[in-house]
């Protein structure tokens, strides 16, 4: 399927249920800080403040995956079945490693981790830190499930077997969205644990994601059935997923830099609670419009990699071709949807004391923020469509550097420099789209040369 279906029929075949998966997975992250938000607006500040902590274990996870699947991939394109199982056993030693980092980290450093994070400018620091610590120290001590998630995913994404890696993510979202209410505010019995029970609903969901995905890898993919006497440990396999995979980890670990930079920045204006919460809750809305677009991406690298593997150069040119107009074609009902209804979005976060100052400062920054960023989307689209051609071919170091452009050496300057020349918070969010203006531009530069020396060549 994946080297002879027409690529108008193999990219939605393979990336829709990717799709979809990943946009449960985005309901989820949107309906957790809901409920956080009307538990207490406090709660939601502390977990925005913790993100950028979380989002670098999910960054080493989902960084290893991409690694993983694009050498899978290659193997089968290339019918190395055994080095594609190789390669499956190898990913899973890898991000068994990244489990036991973060299991540390929250064993021993949580708490050190939200006072770096949280200013003392904020209003009730004391308490935010406190929510962040207990959050915290839960998602990354029980951390295994995101790792062992991640890993299982590809595995079923790179054989083209997207309905079940869809059927995976699904169902520790589903598992997730029922728990929230239940311990967030103690439902059906429980106590009410605020934080602390949105943090066990999500590791109960990672769990149940991943027993979900190694039964289903098992018993319906046979190219990548696991069997321990199968089982050995190749330097040559570790430095192939580690080539890919440390670029992307990277690359998605600096959306934590710039989270960081970003809420510290913030911090800083008068209303600095406010638009810390407005930040987070942009990013969990632009999981709406970018997760369809990260599960095409998913599909796009098993695409390439398997055609690439195999030679099929005209193929890899279709697959980038058809891969790029659907992601403009989901970025431009993405940039309508927060264009027109900004104000219906914001009211999704309203805590029950909808008149308090933090949330009525809330709705009208966040406003003007969704309007302005949701600009730089079809740019977006560029950048992400190629830099998943670049991983796909084992050139992910491209990619990070198109990331490192527009996350740090472009967005934070920019948002640094607004700040001082205009002063207020709505003109910070224009540096969103200087960067990912810059970061188009750099990734067409980079597509034309691997184009030109790599592809073409094939």
């Amino acid at each position: 399927m994946l080297g002879e279906m027409p690529m108008g029929k193999l990219i939605p075949k393979v990336s829709i249920p990717i799709m979809i998966s990943m946009l449960v997975q985005a309901m989820y992250n949107v309906v957790d800080s809901i409920f956080v938000a009307r538990y207490d607006p406090n709660a939601l500040t502390a977990v925005s403040l913790a993100y950028p902590i979380q989002m670098l274990m999910i960054a080493l996870s989902v960084g290893m995956g991409v690694g993983i699947n694009s050498l899978i991939s290659r193997k089968l394109g290339e019918k190395k079945r055994a080095e594609a199982r190789t390669a499956a056993w190898n990913g899973m030693l890898i991000e068994g490693a990244g489990f036991l980092i973060f299991c540390c980290v929250g064993l021993f450093f949580a708490g050190a981790c939200m006072r770096m994070v949280v200013s003392d400018n904020l209003a009730d620091a004391g308490l935010i830190r406190e929510m962040g610590t207990r959050y915290l120290q839960i998602v990354t001590t029980f951390s295994l499930g995101i790792f062992g998630s991640v890993l299982v995913e590809r595995m079923l994404q790179s054989t083209g077997n997207t309905t079940l890696s869809m059927i995976t993510q699904i169902s520790g979202a589903v598992t997730n969205i029922v728990l929230d209410p239940i311990l967030i505010f103690g439902l059906l019995g429980f106590p009410a644990m605020g934080v602390t029970g949105a943090a066990v609903a999500t590791v109960i969901g990672q769990h149940v994601s991943t027993l979900v995905g190694f039964l289903l890898n098992q018993k319906k993919n046979p190219e990548l059935r696991l069997a321990l006497r199968e089982f050995r440990v190749d330097r040559r396999i570790l430095l192939d997923i580690l080539a890919v995979g440390l670029p992307s980890a990277v690359m998605q670990a600096i959306g934590s830099v710039m989270n960081v930079g970003m809420n510290g920045l913030l911090s800083s204006f008068a209303e600095g609670n406010a638009a810390v919460n407005v930040l987070n809750v942009y990013f969990k809305l632009q999981s709406f419009v970018f997760m369809p677009v990260f599960g095409l991406g998913s599909g796009m690298v098993a695409i390439i990699g398997y055609n690439f593997g195999a030679r099929l150069k005209d193929r890899v040119h279709s697959a980038v071709k058809t891969a790029l107009l659907w992601c403009l074609s989901i970025l431009a009902v993405g940039l309508l949807l927060f264009q027109l209804v900004p104000g219906a979005l914001m009211s999704l976060f309203e805590s029950g004391e909808s008149t308090s100052e933090v949330t009525l400062a809330m709705t009208r920054l966040g406003v003007v923020a969704l309007r302005t960023i949701s600009l730089h989307f079809p740019f977006a689209a560029v950048a992400i469509c190629l830099s998943n051609c670049f991983q796909a071919i084992g050139r992910g170091t491209y990619s990070l550097i198109i990331s490192l452009c527009r996350q740090l050496l472009v967005l934070l300057p920019s948002a640094w420099l607004l700040k001082q020349i205009f002063g207020t918070v709505d003109a910070v969010w224009w540096a969103f789209l200087i960067a990912e203006m810059f970061s188009a531009t750099l990734s067409t530069v980079f597509y034309r040369r691997v184009d030109r020396n790599i592809i073409s060549r094939l």
